[in-house]
């Protein structure tokens, strides 16, 4: 009898021209489009300078800004007054020549006042105060931008002899500890983004087959025909949920396959630990989703309700906000949420090749959710003559 209910999932897969499209979509919207667009990373950061002290100390402190890579340089202004001004009101006026020292004002995310007497103070071994103030509208850019230039400064401050009183103590201009980033070493934010959102791509497209799916069928009334018949309800829940896992595990290749081949991120040794954690993450998103139709009679009510959980996983999963910086409240939510425990498994895989072993917590959660939501389905599948 399996194998009749599986030929007619099946069929309905293949004449579902809609369903064929997704799978290819899907992946390369999440994995090749996503990245960049919700990428943290700080660029062109725009800088108005206020230049007090006009020497060449200064201009050697504004070239290094401007070739940060980070920076654009908007504008200079005659005073801190001004500047700001340009900041608060957001005058779009910009300047013909990079280097004139008077330019109406100008719009910039970050103003930086270099103070009179620049040139003399370091001359003396001392450190003068530059000032930095940053448009905090938006605090992602406001901050980090302000962070990136207070290095540049203190780059700079190494680069041209740093402290008298350090250099008098044996210590070498710009020494510091040395950093070393394991399994990141650029800090791409892709490589972080890319594994969280395969976990995306697998829930989105699970859930909402499964769900859609089923609901689908009841306002067609197609399964009122499975529901006249002695089939038991676990034999068509596991009917509905192996056409999905291997959809699933299939939109899982196209998503390591699109990492590799657009952002070079490969799983290395983690590949074992993906795939198993995926065979039963699939499960858990499948179940999800015929939960959800078998409290829905409607479509409308099912993507609701769909749309509704989905939200809510992906901002309490870590995707975006690490865990540990939500407020502990948020936190105890977190660990019901199935989609947290598949997400750190996959960055643990892509980017330190944990086996999984290393990961038997987050299996065992994901193996419990399994369960109960699988029991769930058909606890809660109710057929009606």
């Amino acid at each position: 009898m399996l194998k009749y209910l599986l030929e007619k999932e099946f069929k309905q897969i293949v004449r579902n021209t809609f369903l064929s499209k997704m799978m290819v979509i899907l992946p390369i919207m999440t994995i090749v489009v996503f990245p960049y667009v919700t990428s943290q990373e700080v660029t062109d950061v725009k800088v108005c300078i206020v230049d007090n002290d006009r020497s060449q100390a200064s201009q050697r402190l504004a070239q290094k800004v401007e070739a940060s890579g980070c920076f654009s340089v908007a504008g200079y202004e005659p005073t801190y007054g001004k500047a700001m001004k340009g900041i608060e009101e957001g005058s779009a006026a910009s300047s013909a020549a990079k280097r004139a020292l008077l330019v109406a004002a100008c719009s910039a995310d970050i103003v930086l006042e270099i103070p009179r007497g620049f040139a003399k103070s370091r001359g003396r071994g001392e450190e003068p105060q530059v000032t930095v103030a940053a448009n905090s509208v938006n605090g992602v850019r406001g901050g980090l931008g302000s962070q990136y230039l207070s290095a540049v400064i203190a780059a700079f401050a190494a680069e041209e002899g740093g402290s008298e009183a350090r250099a008098a103590q044996g210590m070498a201009a710009g020494a510091g500890p040395a950093t070393l980033y394991r399994y990141n070493p650029t800090l791409d934010y892709k490589v972080f983004m890319v594994p969280g959102l395969i976990a995306v791509l697998i829930t989105l497209l699970c859930c909402a087959l499964t769900a859609l799916n089923i609901v689908g069928e009841k306002e067609a009334g197609t399964i009122e025909q499975i529901n006249v018949t002695p089939v038991p309800k676990s034999l068509f829940i596991l009917a509905k949920l192996m056409p999905n896992w291997a959809i699933g595990l299939l939109s899982l290749s196209f998503g390591v396959a699109f990492a590799w081949a657009v952002h070079g991120i490969s799983p290395l040794q983690g590949l074992p630990s993906i795939v198993l954690f995926s065979a039963v993450y699939i499960l858990v998103a499948s179940a999800m989703g015929m939960v959800i139709s078998n409290y829905s009679d409607t479509m409308q009510q099912a993507m609701f309700l769909m749309f509704f959980f989905l939200i809510l996983m992906m901002l309490t999963c870590g995707l975006f906000t690490p865990i540990e910086s939500m407020p502990e409240w948020a936190q105890k939510i977190t660990t019901l949420n199935p989609m947290r425990y598949f997400t750190r498994a996959m960055r643990l895989a892509y980017l330190r090749g944990s086996s999984p072993a290393e990961l038997a917590r987050e299996l065992m959660w994901l193996g419990g959710f399994a369960v109960v939501l699988n029991a769930w389905a058909v606890a809660s599948y109710k057929k009606s003559n």
